[in-house]
């Protein structure tokens, strides 16, 4: 018996697991880092006791940065304290 391979062939991009949870994130980003670039305004910024003197867009990609670092932390806290569990 010979495996052509056509029922992966008909299988569209977007219908991959992988795929549909990227797509959001990719679009988020995009209008995320949009929104960051277009603010180029300089802003006073305190940081606990010094007043920083920044362009918005800097402070803006800081706080998106540390956003996606907490996030991709709990989404891989969650993954190994679900996948250790015996059934």
């Amino acid at each position: 018996m010979t495996h052509t391979g056509t029922d992966k062939a008909h299988k569209s991009f977007l219908s991959r697991p992988g795929v549909r949870r990227l797509v959001p994130f990719a679009v988020v980003t995009a209008i995320a880092l949009v929104f960051i670039f277009e603010n180029r305004a300089n802003v006073e910024i305190r940081l606990l006791i010094p007043m920083v003197t920044m362009p918005l867009w800097g402070a803006l990609l800081i706080a998106w940065g540390l956003g996606v670092l907490a996030c991709v932390v709990t989404v891989r806290r969650r993954s190994h304290r679900h996948s250790g569990r015996p059934k």
